[in-house]
């Protein structure tokens, strides 16, 4: 694979992509955590996406291994694995190939289309997780500070999305829950908590709309 797309780029930006072998052997180091479903991972400069579709690979497998079995198990909790990876990037072009390659590994798993639910949350799901901006300044491209979404399956179907600003979650980082991007120490406040959604329902909140949120108080 090109480890660069041009010299201007590595010139401008630093971009140098990491090559397929070290991928392995870097997430090897955490080879449990990668093979756990729920397990949240944060690629603060995720490129066109190698570590989140090697993660998301590694997820689904362990999907298969557990819920193989049950078509309704089998998907919902691939989308589970899905929701518990997370990237910020950047440049725009590099964004759009990371969701779409998420998205087709995705979608080759569960075997769905465009016209299907399951298809249309996982977009969903992946333009609220894979977000473009800057990780250093915690801020997005449009100079919003980062926020990321707290997904949960609840069972029989049904998902719990909270949103937490990246800035609080990093400067909380010490009262973080066994080194999970998302603590349970009561200074971790949603500023967002959307009622409990269904794979139709993520489906049809492409625009983030569909659900009317709970501020924080």
């Amino acid at each position: 694979m090109n480890l660069v797309k041009s010299k201007q780029r590595v010139a401008d930006h630093g971009e140098v992509f990491t090559p397929a072998w070290m991928v392995e052997a870097m997430l090897d180091l955490v080879k449990d955590e990668t093979e756990r479903i729920d397990a949240r991972f944060l690629e603060p400069a995720c490129g066109s996406g190698n570590f989140i579709s090697r993660i998301l690979q590694r997820k689904l497998a362990a999907v298969e291994l557990k819920y193989g079995r049950s078509d309704f198990e089998r998907s919902h909790y691939a989308l589970l694995g899905l929701m518990c990876i997370y990237g910020i990037e950047l440049l725009a072009d590099n964004v759009a190939e990371c969701r779409a390659n998420a998205l087709e590994i995705f979608a080759e798993y569960a075997s769905v289309s465009e016209s299907d639910d399951l298809y249309r949350a996982a977009s969903h799901v992946l333009m609220t997780n894979i977000l473009h901006g800057d990780a250093l300044t915690m801020r997005s491209r449009g100079g919003q500070p980062i926020a990321f979404a707290e997904w949960g399956y609840l069972g029989k179907g049904k998902y719990q999305r909270r949103d937490f600003r990246l800035d609080v979650l990093t400067g909380s980082s010490n009262f973080s829950a066994e080194g999970s991007l998302f603590g349970k120490h009561e200074i971790f406040t949603p500023i967002k908590t959307y009622p409990p959604m269904t794979v139709r329902e993520l489906a049809a909140d492409g625009n983030g709309d569909c659900q009317k949120p709970t501020e924080a108080a």
